[in-house]
């Protein structure tokens, strides 16, 4: 199949159209508002409900009722609008409905700006709102990768009738590249045996989140926390980069992991053996896979656009075993090659002498976030 050049937001919004999206609703802003568009003059071409919304919390609360409804339905907003979405996300949760919603990240917080940024990691991996769940969260590092992980996305959202999130940024939101579209799914007629259809023959069907018994929530609870169990044990997914070989390792998702792949190159170049271990899933997090490869390198060095949120789940799967370093740029500001680059080059020298990352091989230590 032929590639075209595609802008990151609109390959989003056509791969969620050829994998089946029935219902599209949300609500302008920057920089993902050409998803919205794309989808204002796609799905109504193609006979499928768009509809924007009054607001982010109208928008999430549109795909619930859809979701309830067993139809393949999602959003895409920006840091400030998901969290407006919060509340709506966890009655989805609750519920056990499947939805997709697309994250492309801004600075923050409050409204911040408009450039990219990694600092919603807590918001979409720590619940996305109020009690014990987890989304799926998958973080594509290009324009092909996001389309990919969209026609997953719903093949989890179905499968385990759970809530996924993809994990974009401005960068890729805006970025155009080459990508390679998957051919449209045939439309799925038949809805699942839970939907509520408005039918009368059969028994009637509840979808709730809401137990007033204390005992049948925690029942609940429990049931969820299976499924949970069965996500993180099936679900986990990573790329290695050079990872074979190496001594130091570069852990970032995304973005950042996609220009610390660029620094891992120079670094070999420089006869610096570095790799890369770029976390596609961001929950359920790849923790065996991390977990087998400290047990190999010497130091990790962990970069993020944000003030070190992932750094937290490298520290505990790493449990001090090797020394840490972070790097991290903040406010919209991404990382180059050249400064992931200098860290290496840094963390090598004080192993050459003698001292550091070569001596104390337990000691935590925090770059400056630049």
């Amino acid at each position: 199949m032929a590639r075209e050049l595609w802008k990151g937001n609109e390959a989003l919004a056509e791969a969620a159209v050829r994998a089946g999206v029935d219902a599209y609703f949300g609500y302008p802003i920057t920089p993902q508002t050409e998803l919205l568009e794309y989808m204002a003059r796609r799905m109504p071409e193609l006979g499928r409900t768009f509809l924007q919304a009054e607001s982010e919390i109208a928008a999430v609360n549109m795909v619930y009722g859809a979701a309830c409804a067993g139809m393949r339905a999602m959003t895409s907003s920006s840091s400030p609008g998901i969290s407006l979405m919060q509340e709506g996300l966890s009655y989805i949760a609750g519920s056990e409905v499947p939805c997709v919603i697309v994250d492309i990240m801004r600075g923050g917080p409050g409204l911040g700006n408009i450039q990219p940024s990694q600092a919603d990691y807590f918001q979409m991996t720590r619940g996305a709102g109020h009690g014990d769940f987890h989304p799926i969260v998958l973080a594509p590092a290009t324009v092909q990768e996001a389309v990919d992980l969209i026609y997953l996305s719903f093949d989890l959202a179905f499968h385990y009738r759970t809530l996924v999130i993809i994990a974009g940024d401005g960068a890729l939101g805006q970025m155009m590249e080459p990508v390679e579209m998957p051919p449209p799914r045939k439309p799925i007629l038949e809805r699942p045996d839970w939907a509520l259809d408005g039918s009368s023959d059969r028994p009637p069907r509840v979808v709730t989140s809401l137990y007033l018994d204390a005992a049948e929530l925690e029942g609940a609870n429990l049931r969820l926390q299976e499924k949970l169990n069965a996500i993180r044990a099936a679900e986990q997914s990573w790329e290695s980069y050079q990872t074979e070989d190496a001594e130091w390792l570069v852990v970032a998702f995304g973005t950042a992991g996609r220009i610390a792949k660029s620094a891992v190159r120079a670094a070999r170049a420089a006869g610096i053996q570095a790799g890369l271990f770029r976390p596609i899933s961001l929950w359920p997090y790849p923790e065996a896979a991390l977990d087998e490869l400290i047990e190999r390198v010497q130091g990790v060095l962990v970069v993020e656009m944000n003030a070190g949120q992932m750094l937290e789940d490298v520290h505990a799967i790493v449990q001090g075993r090797v020394p840490v370093r972070f790097l991290g740029r903040l406010g919209g500001v991404i990382p180059l090659p050249n400064e992931i680059h200098a860290e290496l080059t840094h963390m090598a020298r004080i192993r050459q002498q003698g001292s550091g990352v070569g001596s104390q091989r337990c000691q935590s230590e925090r770059s400056r976030i630049l």
